[in-house]
């Protein structure tokens, strides 16, 4: 069973679930992967401990680990990417397999970029302060092209904020604009390393997702592969 460690926040949890099921290839309600998920929003916020003095998610992470470890998951993800900061001590004594959001988005841009390229890099400040994702592509030979200071500040987190108040397609028209400067100055993919950002983008139906690599949707990719090979 697939267990889901959720909530940060819950409607990127709900979108990872419907991208699951979309991901699967089946003919029966028993083709799909057999899914726990645990979505608790009082996670304390990742952003603050990152750059800040915030509380750590860390043990409240790993309580809701083992929590769904216990009730029966025999592999986990986690749809967030900031909270991957944590991931290395999140699977250092963990008894099941954790399949990494930031792995399998990666290999998704190896797959629409060749070494060499511009990916442009659209998330929290918190995830790009941690070098989750800059870091990886530049070692894979890309160039990772980020928002400057400004867009973060005026656009970008205001956006993410948006989707997580309930109102995505505000966020949507803020965050295209960002998207198509960073195609125009160059990046072949631009990766929406944020699970709110797809949902944004989506409330708009924003022509612009075809040149963006999905995060969630790349999760739920791996998701469903890992389980199809055993």
């Amino acid at each position: 069973m697939l267990g889901v460690l959720g909530g940060m926040g819950p409607l990127a949890t709900a979108d990872f679930f419907i991208k699951l099921v979309a991901a699967t290839p089946a003919n029966d309600d028993a083709d799909h992967v057999p899914v726990l998920i645990l979505s608790d929003p009082r996670v304390p916020p990742r952003p603050p401990a990152i750059l800040g003095d915030g509380e750590s998610p860390l043990p409240a992470m790993l309580a809701r680990r083992d929590q769904l470890i216990k009730a029966g998951a025999t592999v986990l993800a986690m749809p967030c990417n900031t909270a991957h900061f944590w991931f290395d001590e999140l699977t250092t004594d963990c008894p099941v397999p954790f399949i990494s959001i930031v792995e399998a988005a990666c290999a998704e841009v190896a797959a629409r970029a060749a070494p060499g390229d511009a990916v442009g890099l659209i998330a929290t400040g918190a995830t790009l302060a941690a070098h989750l994702y800059d870091s990886r592509l530049a070692a894979q030979g890309y160039q990772p092209k980020l928002p400057d200071t400004d867009t973060m500040t005026n656009i970008v987190l205001p956006a993410i904020r948006c989707v997580k108040q309930g109102d995505a397609a505000q966020g949507g028209r803020m965050l295209e604009p960002v998207v198509r400067r960073l195609r125009e100055e160059g990046a072949t993919v631009v990766l929406l390393a944020c699970t709110e950002t797809p949902l944004a983008l989506d409330a708009i139906g924003s022509a612009l997702r075809e040149h963006c690599i999905d995060t969630t949707a790349a999760l739920a990719r791996a998701c469903v592969a890992f389980w199809r090979a055993r």
